[in-house]
């Protein structure tokens, strides 16, 4: 299938829809916030300077910092490990940068060469403003000549959030140059914006609302970028090293207007395509797709509606993970990820273990805030994965 055939585009009434949404949702948030603004106005639209980017960002303890320009857009890098070892490319989620692969660059870097990449509009690389620049076409194309710039015609990616959706989109419209693939709180594209509407800083409501111009740059920077501390809560509860202060290196990040102009840009153009999901045309790229079982923004049943487009696959489900778990729980998502990549696992189809429905279930029975009709749901969906199992190679990591 031509890769143009494989990019679709919403329905007119879906369009439609969506644009109601985004100003019902913003209407919603705007009376939301009318309270604290009309308290203290003041306190509202507090910013702190932020002229000197926090050591963490810009040491070369991790890798080395480097730069290169893809059709006139200049990207940032980081990389680490011997440039003679296969190519990990690591994609990281909304709102972020390269540095949310702390925990998984030491580790990795032993074995491959690792490159930790900021998406355009993120970190240091360039953040045109216009939403044109951000149409998935042009975002995977840059994607492509990017690995081709670092010298390989073929390598992994692991990506989280948004970075895992656009890795769902290289692998297939150009499974050919990807080897393996792990894909951390992110469901295919075609599920990923059924999200949990939750105790969430980006939930669907704030999804919806961030297509609307200029409004959710000014919520993004309101009370001195109050939604970093929201969406980062897990590096204040000391649940990591909080030693590096990374929640301010984030502030620092996105300390402009500009920072989340781009950023958001990807939520004003992806949420109206999807892939053609033609069932001859299958992934064939090997994937991992881990979970946390307590993530607010992903549910376990698009995960496992998700593996049904894929040829072979493994599930992870991070116990005790909310939506970071390859930061939250990074020793356990590291070993998964090097048993995954560093396997061998036998082409030959073979029916799964009576162990996989239990196993499955009993990470179902971890997640929380599900209703029975959810469960139902999850239940019914399982079943039909399960009963198609002899065609594909389904695998559980152990924990």
């Amino acid at each position: 299938m031509h890769t143009n055939e494989k990019i679709v585009h919403v329905s007119i009434f879906e369009i439609i829809k969506l644009h109601f949404l985004s100003f019902l949702c913003g209407f919603y948030l705007i009376i939301k916030r009318f309270p604290k603004w009309i308290w203290d106005p003041k306190k509202f639209f507090m910013l702190q300077q932020r002229d000197r980017p926090p050591p963490c960002l810009v040491d070369n303890n991790l890798g080395i910092h480097s730069h290169v320009k893809i059709k006139g857009v200049k990207f940032h890098y980081v990389e680490a490990g011997d440039k003679d070892k296969p190519l990990i490319l690591l994609l990281h989620g909304f709102p972020d940068c390269w540095l949310a692969w702390r925990e998984q660059i030491p580790c990795l870097s032993v074995h491959y060469r690792i490159v930790a990449i900021d998406l355009k509009g993120f970190g240091d690389s360039d953040k045109p403003a216009t939403k044109r620049s951000y149409r998935i076409e042009v975002l995977i194309e840059e994607l492509k000549q990017f690995i081709l710039a670092l010298g390989v015609k073929q390598c992994s990616i692991i990506g989280h959030d948004l970075g895992g959706l656009l890795g769902w989109y290289m692998v297939a419209l150009y499974g050919d140059m990807i080897h393996k693939f792990v894909v951390i709180s992110c469901p295919h594209p075609n599920f990923y914006w059924n999200r949990v509407t939750g105790n969430s800083v980006f939930d669907l409501k704030w999804m919806h609302f961030s297509r609307l111009p200029f409004l959710p740059e000014i919520d993004a920077l309101k009370e001195d970028l109050s939604i970093i501390n929201d969406a980062f809560q897990h590096l204040q509860l000391g649940e990591i090293n909080t030693d590096k202060n990374y929640v301010e290196a984030y502030k620092y990040a996105f300390s402009r207007k500009e920072d989340w102009t781009g950023a958001i840009n990807y939520f004003r153009n992806l949420p109206f395509i999807r892939l053609n999901t033609d069932s001859s045309e299958q992934i064939c790229t090997r994937t991992l797709l881990i979970v946390g079982n307590k993530d607010p923004l992903v549910s376990i049943e698009n995960i496992i509606q998700s593996s049904e487009y894929i040829e072979k696959f493994s599930v992870k489900v991070i116990a005790g993970a909310q939506h970071f778990p390859h930061q939250q729980k990074s020793n356990i998502v590291n070993t998964a990820i090097l048993k995954f990549l560093m396997g061998t696992v036998s082409n030959t189809e073979k029916p799964p273990p009576k162990s996989i429905v239990s196993s499955w279930f009993g990470s179902l029975s971890n997640t929380v805030k599900y209703g029975n009709h959810m469960f139902d749901a999850v239940h019914k969906k399982t079943s039909g994965v399960v009963n198609v199992l002899p065609s594909k190679i389904l695998i559980f990591l152990p924990k």
